[in-house]
């Protein structure tokens, strides 16, 4: 198994450096002029000069061939100068810092939730096949799944925050939770540790619902089929025949090999606990790394749209990789060692 992760590693390499490549070249193919695009902001209303436009093409190496700004590129992302934003001059590294620490408790609860529900309910459904119970939940499911993520964060805001139609006299502005942030804009720093934790958490609980209700079809989906597949195994029906209770066959025998597909899965959400949800940061204006990646691309800033995108391919090969190894663990069956890369 190390001699086939090792081999996948390496394979990282070049198709790290394919990805941004192909990235940089769909930024310029789209047309968009990243000086012009500062210069003509309608909060701008002084005429800039052509000269101040050359020298801005010069300091950001817009001058230069395709090949050698994005050489440059790479090599600051090799050596992890990632330089600055060409939006407002910030660190890049600051940047990621201030967004990712949200989008990861965004998406960390949104994942946790997510697998807490959807796991009990495949197995539920499974053990009461084809009953009326399951058939209800079945249906259920996927009346949410079919719910555009968009539509139903529009509709929290306008029926839970914005105090009109469900309104919750005892809070200050009668809004069951917050409109927009993932905190109070106001006196938040002067607020100790337990105040914080409440306030964060009220303000979370709509991006977070909005954020999992997806995956509670799929995921209990998965869960479901795993399940009804080891339920059929021999060593399920030797245990009840050595007299087990169902309560042990279930959990004790049959839960940890139905949850091959559910832990390959986890592997797979690593990327997604980076990238975030550009809509749901959108709507609630919580302002993650989705939230910064829309706005880099927007412009675009080239340092900071190569950087996230190399930092969120990096995450999705690590964890495609997991995704394997954790397979392998699982199902002892499984030789990675004897696989190609």
């Amino acid at each position: 198994m190390l001699s086939y992760a090792l081999r996948r590693v390496l394979w990282m390499v070049p198709t790290l450096f394919g990805i941004t490549l192909m990235c940089f070249l769909l930024l310029r193919m789209a047309g968009n002029d990243p000086i012009l695009a500062q210069f003509q902001n309608p909060m701008h209303h002084q005429q800039i000069s052509q000269e101040a436009i050359a020298q801005m093409r010069r300091l950001y190496d817009l001058d230069k061939p395709w090949y050698v700004q994005y050489g440059r590129l790479v090599t600051r992302l090799v050596t992890l100068d990632l330089g600055t934003c060409w939006q407002n001059g910030r660190p890049i590294a600051q940047v990621i810092g201030e967004a990712l620490p949200i989008t990861l408790l965004l998406s960390l609860v949104s994942m946790l939730l997510a697998y807490c529900v959807s796991i009990p309910l495949g197995v539920y459904s499974a053990v009461r096949q084809h009953s009326v119970s399951d058939r209800v939940l079945t249906v259920a499911l996927f009346v949410l799944y079919s719910l555009p993520g968009f539509w139903l964060g529009t509709m929290f805001i306008v029926f839970l925050a914005s105090g009109k139609f469900v309104v919750c006299p005892w809070l200050p502005d009668g809004a069951c939770f917050p409109l927009q942030g993932w905190h109070a804009f106001e006196g938040f720093e002067r607020m100790n540790a337990g105040a914080k934790f409440r306030d964060v958490t009220w303000h979370l609980v709509l991006p977070v619902v909005t954020l999992t209700y997806p995956a509670f079809a799929a995921l209990s989906r998965y869960m479901r089929g795993g399940m009804l597949e080891t339920l059929r195994q021999d060593f399920v029906r030797t245990a009840r025949a050595k007299g087990l209770s169902e309560r042990t066959v279930i959990f004790g025998h049959a839960l940890r090999n139905s949850l091959i597909p559910i832990v390959t899965l986890i592997g797979l959400e690593l990327p997604e606990l980076i990238s975030g949800s550009v809509i749901v940061e959108s709507i609630f204006g919580v302002r993650g790394m989705g939230l910064v990646a829309l706005e880099a691309i927007r412009m675009p800033d080239y340092p900071l749209v190569i950087t996230i995108v190399a930092f969120a391919a990096l995450m999705t090969m690590l964890g495609v990789l997991l995704s394997d190894l954790l397979y392998a663990w699982v199902d002892p069956r499984i030789k990675l060692a004897q696989e190609g890369p």
